[in-house]
């Protein structure tokens, strides 16, 4: 099946997603501030960063609500997007490093369709989520948003999370899956297979703020299958968010297959073939031979931005992985 869409658009939603991925690699190896906590280098950065945000998500449907969670790690942004379908659950989304909810354009019209959907800007990067207390390894990150499904007026979610976001999400089951209904990971990293040193090493000039924009571009579209970035709303907001702020997070821990075979939630696993992000046939392997409950679809074509490229058809999988498990 090719659900493609047409390559004017295609050209904003690629770099949607694979832009994402500069905060999950780049920023790990970034020269630090001795702040304890993310953030901004200056009032001026901020202002940038968040004027790209307001005209990105001009493209997004208007939220039912905007919620802010307090944690014991500081205030966490959430979004509610009422939805016209009929989940028992309603689905709730975590984007990769730099990108927060704008990188979910292309998506929500389709999820929308299954039910409602929630919206997370992670905690500790550049978003309108605000971290105010050090978090220092895996099961911080898995609190604060433990924390934060705990405030929602909901039992269960189904939970998707993009690139670090599906670590994130996978972190999140392995510590404390009591109000997750299901994990679906779309081309995530350190879960299935390790980041090549090539793509390491590659960002290591987008982490710096003051070296040209040309080289945060070169990265974003070497991830995103070699889209083009310029003028493009969700490219400026990631490429203000890596220039001028500073992420104070730990570097993910690998998920070892030990533990992947402890999940006990349902989970989808979208592996994209062309991905820089990790050895896509080596991900698909590991989650097939690991996963307790476990569903693994291969998209041979897709680039890291998969999410961009393929909505429909991840529109298709979700919504018959969600109505199994709801």
């Amino acid at each position: 099946m090719n659900d493609r869409v047409p390559k004017t658009r295609r050209r904003y939603l690629k770099i949607a997603a694979g832009a994402l991925t500069v905060g999950a690699l780049a920023l790990t190896f970034a020269l630090r501030s001795p702040s304890p906590v993310g953030h901004w280098n200056s009032a001026e950065s901020e202002d940038r960063f968040l004027a790209a945000y307001d005209r990105a998500f001009e493209d997004l449907p208007t939220p039912a609500e905007t919620i802010d969670v307090r944690t014991d790690y500081g205030v966490v942004r959430v979004y509610r997007f009422a939805g016209t379908g009929g989940s028992t659950h309603p689905l709730l989304l975590l984007p990769g490093r730099s990108s927060a909810t704008p990188v979910w354009a292309a998506n929500l019209p389709g999820l929308l369709t299954i039910g409602d959907v929630y919206t997370v800007d992670l905690l500790g990067e550049p978003g309108r989520s605000i971290q105010e207390r050090p978090i220092s390894g895996d099961e911080d990150q898995a609190d604060w948003l433990a924390q934060t499904f705990a405030a929602l007026p909901v039992d269960k979610v189904h939970v998707i999370g993009l690139s670090i976001g599906g670590w994130t999400a996978a972190n999140l089951g392995l510590h404390d899956s009591s109000r997750i209904a299901s994990l679906t990971l779309i081309d995530p990293v350190e879960v299935f297979s390790d980041i090549p040193w090539s793509t390491a090493i590659r960002a290591l000039p987008a982490a710096v703020p003051w070296l040209p924009k040309s080289w945060r571009d070169g990265f974003n579209s070497y991830t995103a299958g070699g889209a083009e970035v310029q003028n493009v709303p969700i490219a400026d907001m990631i490429e203000a968010g890596i220039q001028g702020y500073s992420l104070k997070l730990p570097q993910p821990t690998r998920i070892t297959e030990k533990r992947l075979a402890t999940l006990e939630v349902p989970l989808l696993a979208v592996i994209a073939g062309k991905s820089v992000m990790h050895d896509a046939k080596h991900a698909v392997a590991t989650a097939e031979r690991t996963l307790p409950d476990g569903i693994v679809r291969l998209y041979p074509d897709a680039s890291h931005a998969i999410n961009g490229e393929y909505p429909d058809r991840l529109r298709e999988d979700i919504a018959d992985f969600v109505a199994r498990n709801s």
